[in-house]
């Protein structure tokens, strides 16, 4: 299991980091931060250290391992392949089982692990908003400010769906015969927090006739989790996981988040010790509507004369692996916008889930430049495919004055459809 073994496990993939130095490049932490504690070689050398006994857990070392994104940015681009982020997680693993958690990570681990706590919270937040946060303006397409001690004072975030998105809909809405079966794995983002583009990806798959099955009883995908170096949160939530993917025939599971497609094509079958972990493909929304013949369809669609300018922001849980072919491919079909390129567009966001939490100034200087690209692009919109980047683009946006709003592609291809 490997996202829940040993750092000794990976003691061949250590060995193989030469220092070359070429994740320097890549590492979005290193961008802004400079320290050769936050680039992948220099998290590979802590590794080293600690596997041989040559360090303990000083505050130092403590310190340089929180502070990785975990995007895969690094291992993309690393000659050797070194799983940069599995190391950086085993040593989290290592903190937690002689350190123990932190109590906010326990309360949190608790909490994921029972999804009716998990709805009770979120109701709970979306009925206290108006106590627990200060307004930001209707333009800014975030209404809410965190006024909470554990969240930094400037941050925006979007406010908590009263209802969640699997209490929105029917279980089963069934499309025509002879068309696919999928399984939505809905992801907290959407559930949560963006309801209405989890409307939007059932509008898009019942306009193309497709089945889909939308279980309750999901659990968080566990990336969260394994952030923290939780392993025991990461295999009780995968366990639940897959036992509800058993219970059900489909097709394909269909994915609208990044860190979820990630979760459960790459954690999952790692962690059960065989590829065919999950029952059925994983497929993410947008290369599974292309593969349905959505281009061909939007290109019969009559052209916006005054279509609405949209760059795009690649998420790199799909980014890293190739997986955003499709969404451009949709980008470009779309008959109201007109898709518009800015300066690194692969770059990282910068949320990396608890990451911006626990280190937001950070998290904030990568998220700046990626505002100023997208202003200088002149787009009126930013789309992407992970709801998580829609919350840290649209903070950075807001911090630095722009008036552009973040959107999930899912929004914009409702929008085209009839």
């Amino acid at each position: 299991m490997s996202w829940s073994k040993g750092l000794e496990a990976y003691r061949g993939d250590i060995e193989r980091c030469v220092k070359c130095g070429a994740c320097r490049a890549h590492c979005p932490v290193f961008g802004v931060e400079k320290q050769e504690g936050r680039v992948a070689r220099g998290k590979i050398a802590l590794a080293d250290a600690l596997l041989n006994g040559a360090v303990d857990l000083e505050a130092s070392l403590l310190l340089d391992i929180s502070q990785c994104l975990l995007c895969g940015s690094c291992y993309a681009q690393c000659p050797n392949n070194v799983p940069t982020e599995e190391i950086v997680a085993a040593v989290r693993r290592e903190i937690a089982r002689r350190q123990g958690l932190p109590a906010f990570v326990k309360g949190v681990a608790a909490i994921l692990e029972r999804q009716d706590m998990v709805d009770l919270v979120a109701k709970s937040s979306g009925l206290l908003s108006r106590l627990l946060f200060k307004k930001v303006p209707e333009e800014s397409g975030l209404r809410l400010r965190f006024s909470l001690p554990a969240i930094h004072p400037d941050r925006t975030l979007p406010a908590v769906a009263t209802t969640p998105f699997r209490q929105r809909c029917p279980e089963l809405l069934t499309g025509e015969n002879g068309k696919p079966v999928v399984l939505f794995f809905t992801g907290c983002g959407i559930n949560y927090l963006y309801p209405q583009s989890g409307e939007a990806l059932l509008k898009a798959l019942k306009f193309m006739g497709v089945t889909v099955l939308v279980p309750r009883n999901q659990a968080c995908c566990g990336l969260p989790a394994v952030s923290a170096g939780a392993a025991d949160t990461v295999g009780n939530l995968a366990e639940k996981n897959m036992a509800l993917f058993r219970r059900h025939r489909y097709d394909a599971i269909v994915t609208a988040c990044a860190s979820c497609h990630s979760a459960l094509s790459r954690v999952y079958p790692k962690m059960d010790g065989r590829p065919d972990a999950v029952k059925g493909p994983i497929k993410d929304i947008f290369a599974f509507l292309v593969e349905q013949g959505l281009i061909e369809t939007l290109a019969q669609l009559p052209k916006a004369h005054h279509p609405v300018r949209v760059t795009y922001h690649a998420p790199c849980h799909l980014r890293n692996f190739g997986k955003t072919t499709a969404s451009r491919a949709i980008l470009n079909a779309l008959p109201q916008i007109e898709l518009v390129e800015m300066e690194s567009a692969g770059s990282c966001c910068g949320l990396g889930g608890s990451y911006s939490l626990y280190h937001y100034d950070t998290s904030r200087k990568i998220g700046a430049k990626k505002a100023q690209w997208i202003v200088r692009s002149g787009a009126d919109l930013v789309a992407t495919d992970c709801p998580g980047c829609i919350v840290q683009l649209q903070d950075s946006l807001n911090q630095a004055g722009g008036k552009q709003r973040a959107v999930h592609l899912l929004d914009l291809v409702a929008a085209a459809l009839p």
